[in-house]
């Protein structure tokens, strides 16, 4: 593959061509102008981004030092807490403020709701997630196990068709109560004078309707923002079989999407960057499309129009039909060899993003007609793995210039925080106010989060096994604090507090039952992983009114939990047997084989992956990074022997190999056990230790290079 020089960068051809050719025709933005901020981006940011990772780095070493000299002492929180703050890991915290950050859309200020997160590189499921904003409630609770078994049978069973609607009737009479006697007993429905007939309980969440007020084909209802639409029509299976008609419930699910240029994704090269970003700028001008075969037939999938119906006062009204959209960019320590510096170093993957993203989104802003992503003339970039309120405040630095480059008026760019590093989190106040003026976005991420814990900590000792983290106390101070802080700096109304992912995608009722946990919290979004789990989880939004929730709890006063917050989860006297020593070993092993080989031999980030007992769970590198972690932290304090691991690394192999084997396209690991794949798996927990801050990214990203050279070898 070529490279082309402009300002002194060398760029692969693929990524050339894509900016060139589709990025910067139309955006107003003059190509030397584009490359020669480019190479300014790279060449004064690169220098800064080097130094704060050698901060990580030294940080590190001073921790591990601390834990070395204390070893078979009893460990002293206060000590430990003062030698954080001595070394700058602990910053002061400055007096109380509220964020500035002005021009969010409604889905960040005043509309709770369900985030998907979707690899940008697969545009089935780009399309997928952003027309996820309206779901058929009928088809996820018919389609799944939401009710409590699953549906039997090709066709369709007017018994289960029966309980749907029931179900729905319910769900109707929790978000819009009639005024007299539930749902499950109204007549027909029609509209007269500007309100529902029969009539509502509160007459204010009748929206609109579609068609003839006497006979209407849709019925719009809107509670705690969100809005309901119930579909009229006699002719469907479930509408002949309903007294009133009503053939389906459609609601909105997805208020807003991340498209994914980091964790889901298994981007190396400028081929691959040049995928990803062509897509999220067919997203931004509204012309992705993508051919899809289903049932026997192909159709055109493409982007939703927004939902137009008549309002109470007659007038034509619409909404939006897509989910509003935000960009993850990675984070700040990578670097790809798409873009070569003036001296041949690779430049920071994450700088790339920040301009190329940001020009592609400049498509929505341009927009004069048609579905805007932004109604309020904002990008929304999510920024992950920053550690501590530098790395927050650099990356703010970043848009900075890239806004000037662009001729984008100051903080256009609203820059969305991952909580899901232990220096983060535990200076998150400080973190928010680092960006005041653009952050709309925090969210808690457990997977990373713990992965960073115990890298952190690893000189610390012998840390608890994975699956009895989740009962730690620091787990607890950390999501409670995340709400706690952003609450008291201001982000009610103006910006998303989030919460992590569902990641079991065929436990829908397990869903609905416990994830209402997340509004409860006062969580305005938490991800789910599916448009269907975002439908069912759309439902706990119409029972809990999160701003609400948001205002007790900030009355609450609730105590900071910092010394939670950075409790160690070691297993201190626990002793494991060789049986629980040996279940969470395979466990991790397996998770581990599982990802990478997609991710090394396909080039898939982020899939539904069989876990050791046959279950489904959504995999991407956050659940790498904990399960190889875990195991190199019981590999440093002699839980398990190296022979150990390696043999149960081939055991595990042999039971992949096994879930994949309906994959054609799968390439099994045993009896060999030589294939680049397997390798990167024994990398990443032999090498576990060495990684930085125990990322993943270094090895996969290395490895895939190679499969990729392989295999273009080989064609």
């Amino acid at each position: 593959m070529g490279r082309l020089e402009y300002a002194g960068l060398r760029v692969e051809r693929a990524l050339a061509d894509f900016i060139n050719e589709r990025a910067l025709p139309g955006s107003g933005i003059a190509p030397e102008r584009f490359w020669d901020g480019l190479s300014r981006l790279v060449h004064e940011f690169g220098p800064r981004n080097r130094a704060l990772l050698d901060k990580r780095d030294d940080l590190q070493t001073a921790i591990d030092a601390w834990h070395i000299e204390r070893r078979g002492q009893r460990f002293n929180a206060t000590d430990y807490q003062e030698f954080l703050r001595e070394i700058g890991y602990l910053v002061p915290e400055g007096a109380p403020f509220s964020i500035d950050t002005a021009n969010t859309d409604p889905e960040f200020a005043s509309i709770a709701g369900p985030q998907l997160v979707v690899p940008i590189t697969n545009a089935r499921y780009a399309l997928n997630a952003a027309n996820a904003r309206w779901g058929s409630l009928y088809d996820a609770l018919y389609g799944t196990d939401a009710m409590g078994d699953l549906p039997k049978g090709k066709g369709y069973d007017a018994e289960r068709g029966a309980r749907v609607i029931a179900w729905g009737r319910n769900f109707l009479d929790t978000a819009a109560p009639l005024a007299k006697g539930s749902w499950a007993d109204a007549g027909a429905l029609s509209v007269k004078d500007g309100a529902l007939v029969p009539a509502l309980k509160d007459a204010s969440k009748f929206a609109g309707h579609d068609g003839a007020a006497d006979t209407p084909s849709d019925i719009f209802l809107r509670n705690n923002n969100l809005m309901i639409r119930i579909v009229l029509n006699a002719s469907t299976p479930v509408g002949g079989q309903d007294k009133i008609r009503i053939s389906d419930i459609v609601i909105e699910s997805a208020v807003s999407a991340i498209m994914d240029c980091e964790d889901s994704v298994a981007c190396v090269d400028g081929e691959d960057k040049a995928l990803a970003y062509s897509n999220w700028l067919g997203l931004m001008d509204g012309t992705l499309s993508e051919e899809v075969s289903k049932g026997g037939k192909t159709f055109t999938r493409k982007l939703a129009d927004d939902v137009e119906f008549t309002a109470p006062d007659g007038s034509r009204t619409s909404v939006k039909g897509r989910a509003l959209m935000l960009v993850r960019n990675v984070g700040h320590l990578m670097t790809t060899p798409a873009v070569l510096d003036r001296d041949g170093n690779q430049a920071y993957e994450g700088l790339i993003d920040a301009m190329v993203t940001m020009l592609c989104a400049k498509r929505d802003l341009d927009r004069s007609s048609g579905p805007r992503n932004s109604v309020k003339g904002s990008i929304y970039v999510v920024k992950p793995k920053m550690h501590g309120p530098e790395e927050v405040a650099f990356a703010s630095q970043i848009f900075d210039f890239v806004e000037d480059v662009l001729g984008l008026p100051r903080h256009t760019v609203k820059l969305g925080i991952m909580d899901e590093e232990r220096r983060t989190s535990a200076n998150l106040k400080e973190c928010i106010r680092a960006a005041r003026d653009r952050v709309a976005f925090i969210n808690t991420g457990f997977l990373d989060r713990t992965g960073d814990e115990m890298h952190t900590s690893m000189e610390a000792g012998a840390i608890l096994a994975k699956d009895e983290m989740r009962g730690q106390p620091w787990i607890s101070a950390y999501e409670d604090r995340n709400v706690d802080i952003g609450l008291a700096c201001g982000l009610s109304g103006k910006a998303q507090i989030g919460k992590g992912m569902w990641a079991i995608p065929d436990r829908m009722q397990a869903m609905l039952a416990q994830k209402i946990d997340h509004p409860q919290a006062g969580a305005n979004t938490a991800w789910v992983p599916s448009p269907t789990a975002a439908t069912l989880h759309a439902t706990h939004y119409h029972k809990v009114d999160v701003f609400a929730r948001q205002a007790q709890i900030a009355a609450e006063n609730r105590p900071n939990r910092l010394n939670d917050l950075l409790t160690i989860p070691l297993a201190g006297g626990r002793n494991y047997n060789d049986s629980e020593v040996m279940h969470d070993v395979q466990n991790n092993c397996q998770g581990i084989l599982g990802y990478v080989v997609r991710w090394i031999d396909q080039g898939i980030g982020c899939s539904k992956v069989p876990n050791i007992e046959d279950v489904g769970l959504m995999e991407d590198r956050a659940t790498l990074r904990i399960s190889a972690q875990s195991l190199a932290n019981w590999l440093h304090h002699s839980i398990v022997s190296e022979q150990q691991v390696m043999d149960t690394m081939r055991q595990m192999a042999q039971v992949v190999d096994r879930q994949n084997a309906d994959d054609p396209l799968y390439q099994p690991m045993a009896p060999g056990f030589d294939g680049v794949a397997f390798q990167a798996a024994c990398d990443l927990v032999f090498q576990g230790r060495q990684q930085p801050s125990g990322y993943t990214e270094p090895v996969l990203h290395a490895r895939r290079l190679q499969k990729k050279a392989e295999m273009a070898q080989s064609a």
